[in-house]
């Protein structure tokens, strides 16, 4: 591997690392605000404990949670560590299985590059709309689309990875893919 892909695996590793421990973060946050608040006299000694101030976190977790599954999947889950059905791909040839992967790797990439307008259409009303309580924490600014653009994002590199499986497939490249098919058959 490349000292460049290294470093971006190593970077993307990263980013999910931060969206974990601000999630993290935000957690102990909320628990420390829905306790503190039961003890008597501290919101009024101490205003910035007030709950009222915090309604903001599980919005954040949730935002959060859907940025690190589908950059997790994007960039940093192997295809080798997806959930696959390969019973029928390992009971066939070789080449009848890369067969397969062509014919999958075409399907998933084209169906979900072809999804990217129809769903950038379905977001225009989401550039509308406001989140419940984040403005609470960045402003007025952030929206809805915000916290679901990164699904855009995932639509792009899931789908040009599935195109880079199917065309290793056709060049007769190794595919992770293919890793159970190459121990136990030839071509």
């Amino acid at each position: 591997m490349s000292n460049v892909i290294r470093f971006l695996r190593w970077l993307s590793e990263a980013v999910a690392a931060l969206f974990m421990l601000l999630m993290f973060a935000t957690f102990i946050v909320q628990v420390a605000i829905r306790y503190g608040a039961r003890l008597d006299g501290l919101t009024a000694a101490l205003p910035f404990l007030d709950p009222n101030l915090y309604g903001w976190t599980l919005e954040f977790c949730l935002a959060l949670w859907v940025w690190l599954i589908f950059w997790g999947n994007s960039f940093i889950v192997r295809a080798a560590d997806h959930v696959s059905f390969d019973i029928i791909a390992e009971s066939v040839p070789r080449p009848v299985a890369r067969v397969f992967l062509v014919i999958t790797g075409l399907a998933i990439g084209i169906g979900l590059l072809a999804s990217i307008v129809p769903t950038w259409e379905r977001f225009a009303i989401l550039r509308i709309k406001q989140t419940a309580t984040l403005g609470d924490l960045f402003g007025d600014w952030i929206r809805m689309r915000d916290v679901y653009a990164i699904y855009i994002l995932f639509l792009v590199v899931v789908g040009l990875r599935a195109l880079w499986a199917a065309a290793q497939a056709i060049w007769g490249k190794r595919s992770p893919l293919l890793a159970q098919t190459d121990e136990g058959q030839s071509e």
